[in-house]
């Protein structure tokens, strides 16, 4: 499983995927939570209207009850706007593509605001009702009026606090997204580390091998070669053509090393034949006149010149051997 890690194609496939994913990530999340933040937004946008038409509904009594001008078309209007933004606060609206703000906090805030509301636009039709009436109750209308003046404040200061929550709920939608820029900006500085010391250190194994192998290619003798020494923790890739190289290097030492070993046996053997040739001369000399031992001698004379022959044929053989190998780095020279 390490060796397969430490192969260089798996380590820039690990190194891609983890930048893939991360930039992916990254843009993914930004772009969804800034898009949930423009929806955010929206919902802020409309919490802060309520507050408006709060005011606006009770600025209209007020004059309604002080002027004797029972035009109430711009409470209406108030009253159905606050109608619908509090629908969309608490139900969503996926027309505009805004979606429920499901923190307990914020829903237990739009469910007393959705009470408030409820006693305080009971209080602006029961008004309007007596407003378009023929009896005239002035006493009742003015508590109406009080109940609406109080109430708005109460209302007013409830849709600021909902509108204060929405707030810090989007706030921190952006701090997460800040601090997960900053925690995936660190993740990336790390990547990059990492890829820069992989390549660093695939650099390194490659050069090294490139200047044995130059080395290898300029060595003139090879009669002993040395096998190239890797880290064991290198790329695979490398360690395989390494091992490669150093099985033929050391096949190569071996054949030199029996080739100079047997040329050298061969050396001292031709070398005591010679004494042994030159002994049986002086002995030859001395029994020329001995027929029947001069016969002999020749005979044997005719065997070591014959075994000297041998020898010489097999020591040329092992030098042309030899010769080849030497060739070998030559020819290595010649490629480059």
């Amino acid at each position: 499983m390490i060796r397969k890690f430490n192969k260089i194609s798996t380590k820039i496939k690990v190194i891609g995927a983890l930048l893939i994913f991360l930039i992916g990530g990254v843009i993914g999340t930004t772009a969804y939570l800034t898009q949930q933040n423009t929806k955010d937004a929206l919902l802020i946008n409309i919490a802060g209207k309520q507050r408006m038409l709060t005011q606006e509904i009770s600025k209209t009594i007020f004059y309604a009850q002080y002027s004797n001008i029972f035009d109430f078309s711009e409470t209406d209007k108030a009253s159905h706007e606050f109608i619908e933004g509090l629908d969309t606060l608490k139900n969503g609206n996926k027309t505009q593509g805004i979606f429920i703000v499901s923190t307990e906090e914020i829903s237990s805030q739009l469910d007393k605001i959705d009470y408030l509301w409820g006693n305080f636009y009971k209080n602006i039709k029961d008004y309007k009702q007596m407003a378009a009436s023929s009896i005239e109750n002035k006493e009742e209308m003015k508590k109406i009026v009080d109940f609406i003046h109080t109430n708005n404040t109460i209302l007013l200061e409830n849709v600021d606090e909902l509108v204060t929550m929405f707030t810090n709920h989007s706030e921190g939608k952006i701090n997460f997204i800040k601090t997960f820029q900053i925690f995936a900006g660190i993740l990336l500085f790390m990547i990059f580390i990492y890829s820069f010391s992989q390549l660093r250190s695939i650099e390194s194994h490659v050069d090294s091998f490139m200047q044995y192998s130059k080395m290898l290619a300029d060595n003139e003798d090879i009669s002993n070669l040395a096998p190239i020494q890797l880290e064991a923790e290198s790329e695979s890739e490398i360690l395989e053509v390494s091992d490669t190289i150093n099985c033929f290097i050391n096949k190569i030492n071996a054949a030199v090393g029996h080739s100079n070993e047997a040329l050298l046996q061969s050396q001292k053997a031709s070398s005591k034949l010679e004494e042994l040739t030159d002994e049986f001369d002086t002995i030859l000399d001395e029994l020329k006149d001995r027929s029947l031992a001069s016969k002999h001698l020749n005979n044997s004379e005719d065997i070591v010149i014959a075994s000297t022959e041998e020898l010489i044929n097999s020591t040329k053989k092992l030098t042309n051997l030899k010769k080849e190998l030497d060739k070998l780095i030559k020819n290595c020279q010649e490629l480059k």
